[in-house]
């Protein structure tokens, strides 16, 4: 009986931590911190999940890449500026092209059945790059937060073949396509893919092509963005493949006077005056949206326009529901969809509608 109490005391201790039997502690998580002059893809390399990567003030002309879960990367708000690098990247021994090479300032890359996971990038500006700002492909928990992008040749801030994303507080402005794109995936045309509750909110997206794409996607919501200055404030993007794009919830956004001129695309004509655009979606809810002052003689044109998809999918089971629409032109209310009754339009407030009947 006393043995047994002997190894039971000597068992207790090396739960507690004492004795000679004694377990390593995990590791406790890092600040590694970067200053002016140093790489932080070295700081993001030497990361392990729980560090955080500190970027000070200053400009650093470098492309970063993070493919560790748990880091988190975060400047100290828009003074830390990631550029693209003076040099020209050599191209890889392997083939592939990489951040650097693509044209991009910071990407979070995991593989496709094996995503990374739990990484925060934060309060950080990012401009200048040639393709997109910052780049997202196979992740998990993505957290986009206080980051600006600015002035990018094509995406602000992108999203592909990922799931549970949150973006929120960003500012995208002045890039060549969207602000914020998010898509199922941009290689190839298949059914929407289920984003499990990713979610899109507090975002100023200004003068971009469009404020916020959403291509191929299910299953996200879109709070409390402010949308103006672009050709089209927000597009939900479909086509005939299943599942359909949609079952999403657009709330309590502000889309205003976004009337920038956008010249035709292989998939769509020339856009103008374009506040929230459905083509090919179902089962979205819109409600409590304030869409003002978007005018132009586009087909897409108006204040919430139900449009069909460059394939002519139509627009099914969607709610238009208790918005302020007001101000838009040619209508606040646009219903080009040729399948009537299977969208419901509800208690908004607006002034003219196409076809008559919908305010």
């Amino acid at each position: 009986m006393k043995r047994n109490h002997v190894r039971y005391a000597a068992f207790v201790a090396v739960l507690l931590g004492v004795g000679p039997g004694v377990l390593p502690a995990a590791a406790s998580p890092r600040t590694l911190t970067v200053h002016p002059g140093e790489s932080i893809q070295k700081a993001v390399n030497a990361a392990r999940a729980g560090d955080t990567v500190l970027v000070q003030a200053g400009t650093y002309r470098e492309s970063v890449t993070v493919k560790t879960s748990g880091v988190t990367l975060r400047g100290v708000g828009p003074r830390t500026v990631i550029v693209p690098p003076q040099k020209k990247a050599a191209p890889s021994r392997k083939g592939a092209i990489g951040c650097v090479e693509g044209g991009k300032g910071i990407c979070v890359v995991g593989l496709r059945n094996k995503p990374v996971a739990n990484v925060t990038v934060s309060d950080l500006k990012v401009t200048g790059f040639s393709s997109v700002g910052l780049w997202s492909l196979a992740t998990d928990r993505l957290t986009v937060q206080r980051v600006r992008a600015e002035r990018n040749g094509k995406w602000g801030i992108s999203q592909e073949h990922s799931t549970r994303g949150v973006f929120r507080d960003n500012v995208a402005r002045g890039n060549g396509d969207a602000g914020l794109y998010l898509a199922n995936t941009t290689m190839s045309e298949k059914g929407a893919t289920d984003s499990r509750g990713l979610v899109v909110e507090g975002n100023a997206l200004q003068d971009n092509r469009n404020g916020l794409t959403i291509l191929r996607l299910r299953n996200l919501t879109v709070q409390r963005n402010h949308m103006t200055g672009n050709c089209a404030g927000l597009l939900v993007i479909g086509d005939e493949n299943k599942p359909r794009a949609g079952a999403l919830t657009i709330s309590g956004n502000q889309v205003l006077h976004n009337n920038k001129y956008c010249a035709k695309t292989a998939r769509l004509p020339f856009v103008q005056g374009s506040g929230i655009v459905l083509a090919g979606a179902e089962n979205a809810l819109l409600t409590h949206n304030v869409v003002a002052g978007n005018s132009g003689r586009s087909p897409l044109s108006g204040g919430i326009v139900l449009f069909k998809s460059f394939v002519g999918a139509v627009n099914e089971k969607n709610h238009v529901d208790e918005n302020w629409i007001t101000a838009n032109a040619p209508a606040d209310l646009v219903n080009q969809n040729a399948t009537k009754g299977s969208n419901l339009f509800r208690g908004n407030f607006c002034r003219v509608s196409i076809p008559a009947g919908l305010c």
